[in-house]
């Protein structure tokens, strides 16, 4: 049985912004929802594997987390500055068909850089995996993070209904990707802390 502070801790990690939640909405303002669904779902999947795996290997992962932290802070945020550069570099709402959005495989994949997802998963094995197993807690997982990654992928896809003239889409897309800058800035700050 899941412990209900699961359900907080989960569905607080999982509405709050940070790189998925900034990406869900870009993609549902410069391609629209039913577009944005896959990486949505790419996104719980790789989630969920990410708590299946920290589970298991969970002794092993502690170690093997201190000595990768830099490596693969510094590789999600190397991505994160490349997809800020695409996001900037978006074209107009007449050129969204030519561009394509993150795939479901996109969206799993990019948990592996994706810290605050690291830091979820681990966080969810460490406390509730020996209490709830491996099994109800991905289950849990998906359960409550679909609705909250929804939101973020409905509310782009309605704010791109607003956003049809070129300079409006253009002056999104570059507040969005001065959000994933600044992400890359804390977290470097973050890594950088004694």
């Amino acid at each position: 049985m899941l412990d209900p502070s699961f359900f907080s801790y989960v569905t607080v990690m999982s509405i709050t912004p940070g790189p998925n939640n900034l990406m869900l909405a870009t993609s549902g303002v410069n391609f629209g929802m039913r577009r944005t669904v896959p990486m949505m779902l790419g996104i719980t999947l790789g989630c969920a594997l990410q708590i299946a795996i920290a589970a298991l290997l969970l002794d092993s992962l502690l170690l093997w987390m201190g000595a990768i932290r830099l490596p693969l802070t510094l590789l999600g945020c190397a991505y994160l500055l490349w997809l800020s550069w695409k996001i900037f570099r978006a074209g107009a709402p007449e050129l969204r068909e030519k561009a394509k959005p993150v795939s479901l495989l996109g969206g799993a994949l990019f948990q592996v850089v994706n810290p605050k997802a690291w830091l979820m998963a681990t966080n969810v094995a460490l406390i509730y995996s020996a209490s709830s197993g491996i099994v109800p807690m991905m289950t849990g997982f998906v359960v409550l993070n679909l609705p909250c990654i929804l939101i973020w992928a409905v509310m782009g896809d309605r704010l791109g209904k607003h956003l049809q003239v070129a300079w409006k889409l253009k002056a999104f897309n570059s507040v969005m990707a001065l959000s994933l800058v600044a992400t890359i800035g804390w977290m470097l700050v973050e890594l950088l802390k004694p």
